[in-house]
């Protein structure tokens, strides 16, 4: 019969959960989280691809060594991922990005023994209860040290047990992290659970998971656990002491169970019991019934309310951002616009260029240029950067040109290596306005997808092409005698204020995108931006036209805010962000 007994209502005792709305390595959206004690956070979170629940646990790794410790932990969890058992929490993936370390593993609908302790009435299990719990625990253990895999971190809250009463156990290789990230007092597992080997860093094998079980069980009968202390060396100091007989606290431990408790907790491993499998044989066989204990817990567990924030309704109907549901989306847009804008001066520049004046080789050299930078997006700037100096010097008769073809290759080197290799985009943010004939266009994505000082570079760059291209491309790239023309007038003070407002609000955009990654700052830049822009734009035209406002130019105007709107409709359909839109390529 199921065990009646109600819980405890300690609400201090139970973890605090709160709602996430974030998105994790690109994939999973938090539903909820619990703090479980100081190393980590356990959160429950929707596989947005898979569209199930998972478990992951969140790592700090500050101040781990990020070589040969840390390799070994990802070594041990990925044996770990491979133990196949029912009472085992199957680890999905193993993932470490920036200062966290993630690991996902299989959703438990239930409790840790931690919370079922500290919230079922007496604080503590029956016996048919805990000879389930060591049944199942030392099950799972048996099959990890068969394939030579030892848990080290045996403890309530790596325990779980489901609303049907099955009692799985997680975390393992998670000693060997948290001693990589320092965690632990330097050994990995838990004070007050951790056999004296384990303390003084010395050897451990399977005695060792079996002393912790063991310090478990004892918890789980008793309700107190027996070394536990404030450090290590007060820990090692009781279990040298040793814990006492049971069977003063609770006669009905005498005989059997108080011989394998006492048995399995020596503090000298070769006094210890030598196996999980002795263990529990002796302690099941003591203790009662697992199968009735299955079924105590089953109602014990059941009593827990559900977690209505992990319900997998409220998430499956979700409008998810197109960077989760579809995360090849974004690099293939970024391609395929770096390319399109690539392909179009390519084809104006290719004839320039080559003596042949071939439909088809012009069309094969225009599509390998295309090819090339959807590739690698950078790779388009380079070459329609290197085709432009390269047409202006072929065509050049005079000095004039070749010296402004040599002055424009030294600052396009300069541009392409701090900025278009940092993000895809920066090659669309610099040729759109070429593209265009509006040098107002790439300030939008340069905004949002470079850092402040790289996006006032390409605003600057991308406003010079916006102004330059289209004046070259109608001379044929023959500029002898049109350097002049040309150059002057971009020096005056009205498209001095123009190519400041580019760079300003390129500038802005970028710093309030960057000052935090979520949509809404995204947003924010862009209006801040193309309100700058304008501004500029309506004093330059002021200025241009002696203080009289005159109509500015609308047509380039009109482009800057389009541009503004479609990137702020791409940052809400891409979803959250770690990085900036396009950093990846």
């Amino acid at each position: 019969m199921a065990d009646s007994r109600p819980f405890v209502h300690n609400q201090a005792s139970a973890p605090e959960a709160r709602p996430y709305s974030d998105v994790i390595l690109n994939r999973y959206r938090i539903m909820d989280s619990s703090v479980e004690g100081g190393f980590g956070t356990v959160l429950t979170c929707w596989d947005t691809r898979l569209q199930r629940r998972v478990a992951i646990k969140r790592l700090p790794l500050t101040g781990a060594n990020p070589t040969s410790t840390l390799q070994e932990a990802l070594a041990e969890a990925r044996t770990s991922s491979m133990l196949a058992h029912p009472n085992i929490i199957t680890v999905f993936d193993f993932e470490v990005e920036g200062p966290y370390a993630y690991l996902v593993m299989e959703y438990v609908d239930g409790m840790t023994l931690g919370e079922l302790l500290s919230r079922v009435e007496g604080g503590v299990l029956t016996g048919d209860e805990a000879a389930c719990l060591v049944q199942s625990v030392a099950s799972a253990l048996g099959f990890a040290h068969e394939n030579g895999v030892l848990h080290m971190d045996i403890k309530p809250t790596n325990i779980m047990i489901d609303r049907t009463g099955v009692v799985k156990l997680c975390d393992f290789g998670m000693a060997t992290l948290a001693s990589a990230a320092g965690y632990g007092g330097a050994r990995g597992g838990t004070v007050g659970y951790m056999p004296p080997e384990q303390i003084e860093g010395g050897v451990v094998d399977e005695r060792s998971d079996v002393f912790s079980l063991a310090v478990v069980t004892w918890q789980a009968l008793l309700g107190f656990c027996p070394f536990a202390a404030p450090t290590a060396e007060q820990s090692l100091a009781l279990i040298e002491k040793g814990p006492g007989k049971p069977s003063k606290l609770n006669p009905t431990l005498a005989g059997m169970a108080e011989e394998a408790l006492l048995g399995a907790m020596a503090a000298s491993p070769q006094a210890r019991i030598p196996s999980v499998e002795t263990l529990a044989k002796e302690l099941v066989f003591a203790l009662g019934d697992p199968a009735a204990g299955a079924t105590s817990l089953c109602g014990l567990v059941s009593q827990a309310p559900e977690n209505a924030a992990a319900d997998p309704d409220d998430w499956e109907g979700e409008r998810l951002p197109l960077a989760v549901s579809y995360p090849w989306i974004p690099s293939a847009f970024v391609r395929t616009a770096s390319a399109a804008v690539t392909l179009y001066l390519a084809w104006s520049l290719i004839p320039a260029l080559l003596a042949s004046q071939d439909e088809t080789i012009v069309l094969a050299a225009t599509a390998a240029c295309g090819a090339l930078a959807a590739l690698w997006p950078p790779l388009g700037s380079a070459l329609a950067l290197a085709g432009l100096c390269a047409a202006i010097t072929i065509q050049a008769t005079s000095a004039a040109p070749l010296l402004l073809a040599i002055v424009m290759g030294v600052v396009a080197i300069l541009w392409w290596a701090g900025c278009a290799t940092r993000s895809g985009l920066a090659t669309l943010s610099l040729l759109l306005p070429a593209c265009v004939s509006s040098p107002l266009a790439g300030v939008a994505v340069a905004g949002t997808a470079l850092s402040p000082a790289a996006a006032f570079a390409t605003g600057c760059a991308s406003w010079f092409m916006g102004r330059f291209w289209p004046q070259a491309l109608a001379a044929h790239f023959s500029l002898n005698g049109l350097v002049d023309a040309i150059l002057i007038p971009l020096a005056t003070v009205p498209a001095g204020l123009s190519l400041a407002g580019c760079a300003v609000a390129a500038a802005l955009c970028a710093a309030i995108t960057r000052y935090k990654p979520s949509v809404s700052f995204a947003v924010i830049g862009q209006v801040v931006g193309c309100v700058v822009l304008v501004g500029f734009q309506l004093t330059a035209a002021r200025m241009e036209n002696g203080g009289i406002w005159a109509d500015p130019s609308w047509a380039n105007t009109g482009i800057a805010v389009l541009c503004s709107v479609l990137v702020c409709i791409a940052c809400i359909l891409h979803g959250p962000r770690e990085e900036s839109l396009g950093s990846e390529d």
